[in-house]
């Protein structure tokens, strides 16, 4: 189930042993930044670089009995520094090292879901460009409406994937900020110009002001436009569990060999990734409301926000990472079947022509709702009876005295559907 692609390295971003050894930098470099300010000795700061060390065993034995997870992390790594532990976490707080953690996980994260994204939107793009010309039923309310394209359908998911990815790099960006201010940030004991020092070699900004976190606005901005992402996953695994229905079949996810699709039932082969892509992006909308929740905080803090977190961000990039390649693999192994997207467009006997005709009586002085009403009537009666909608036209006197035959036949005319196509495949540089 996991994806051959980037899954693991996510995960990594939020193992243990990875968010403490970005908690040892910014202490590390805290003390740099306090020796080069002359606050600590430079020998010590020295001496804390070369020997600052921590073992996640002992964190978790220290965390059991501090019940306070930096608080271990300082005591096991000053258990490696011997006197020279006094120079570690001056000035900090829990929140400097964990919101500034955070803003690097989320930096990583972004990296790993951009990659992502851009491998999904080459892959859209070869396929929208491969079937831009095969015609097949536009649907609106799941009933036929008008002739469309595969490769629009396609096009379309292109482009609001192109959407996705400039909202992620700018939220990358966004979200690059940490901060070592103190308890409640007023750097009462520790200089702006640390805390400067710090992040500037992290490759992050300064929160422009912060209370003891910074506000989680920025959070749950980032959280919503992985929903957002989701969202549109879901959107489009959608229209391929409609269009993979039996009686439609137009196209079909993979179905690999000696894959099964029922316990019960040999002959089933159902859209199984995309039913869980669906799933999944239900959980992303989930946390968006939980980091919602979490912009409102008691006065300079509390820590209900803090647990869920834990949850939401690992879990939330993990599961957007974990969709957006499944729905790679979709598109790239799509089963496509043209001649069940013919016999779908021939299904209703010509009545998705019926605007062209309408448009066409207008064309000859009739009234938006006289012409209508002409056109609903015979097309109520191709319905109901099963009869050839163009075959009734053409029999019409109420039509025909407005309308001749070749008049009438160009309406029926398929190729009047798509001489625009190629211009919107243009239009978003495809």
């Amino acid at each position: 189930m996991i994806s051959r692609y980037s899954l693991p390295k996510m995960s990594s971003v939020w193992q243990d042993e990875s968010k403490f050894a970005k908690f040892l930098e910014i202490e590390l470099l805290a003390c740099e930044a306090q020796a080069k300010s002359g606050k600590i000795p430079k020998k010590a700061a020295q001496f804390i670089r070369r020997k600052a060390k921590f073992n996640l065993k002992r964190v978790n034995e220290l965390e059991r009995k501090t019940q306070h997870d930096v608080v271990a992390f300082v005591s096991c790594v000053g258990e490696s520094l011997g006197p020279y532990a006094k120079y570690l976490h001056i000035g900090l707080t829990s929140s400097d090292l964990l919101d500034t953690t955070l803003a690097l996980q989320v930096k990583e994260a972004c990296d790993i879901l951009i990659e992502g994204l851009e491998r999904l939107l080459e892959v859209l793009a070869r396929k929208a460009r491969l079937y831009k010309d095969m015609v097949c039923i536009g649907r609106t309310h799941g009933v036929h409406a008008e002739p469309t394209t595969f490769g629009l359908k396609l096009a379309v998911m292109y482009d609001e994937m192109r959407r996705n990815l400039e909202r992620l790099q700018w939220e990358k960006d966004a979200f690059a900020v940490g901060k070592l201010s103190g308890a409640v940030g007023t750097y009462s004991n520790i200089d702006p110009a640390i805390e400067a020092y710090v992040l500037r070699k992290l490759g992050l900004k300064p929160a422009s002001v912060a209370t003891q976190i910074i506000s989680r606005d920025i959070h749950a901005e980032f959280i919503n436009v992985l929903a957002i992402i989701g969202a549109s996953l879901e959107k489009f695994a959608t229209e391929i569990r409609h269009l993979q229905r039996t009686e439609v079949l137009e196209v079909e996810e993979p179905f690999s060999q000696g894959q099964k699709g029922s316990s019960a039932m040999p002959h089933k082969r159902n859209p199984v990734i995309c039913e869980r892509i669906c799933g999944l992006a239900r959980l992303l909308r989930a946390n968006a409301l939980v980091a919602l929740e979490n912009v409102n905080l008691w006065h300079e803090r509390d820590i209900s926000h803090s647990s869920n977190e834990r949850v939401i961000f690992p879990d939330s990039t993990l599961g957007l990472d974990y969709i957006l390649n499944k729905f790679s693999e979709v598109i790239k192994g799509l089963k496509v079947y043209p001649e069940n997207m013919l016999k779908n467009l021939i299904k209703t006997k010509g009545l998705i022509f019926s605007q062209r005709l309408l448009l066409a009586l207008m064309r000859k002085g009739l009234t938006r709702s006289k012409a209508y009403d002409l056109v609903q009537k015979l097309a109520m009666k191709s319905w109901k009876d099963e009869l050839d909608f163009e075959e009734l036209v053409l029999k019409d006197n109420s039509i025909t005295k407005y309308l001749n035959a070749k008049q009438i036949e160009s309406c029926f005319n398929l190729d009047y559907y798509l001489r625009n196509i190629n211009k919107i495949f243009k239009k978003i540089g495809l």
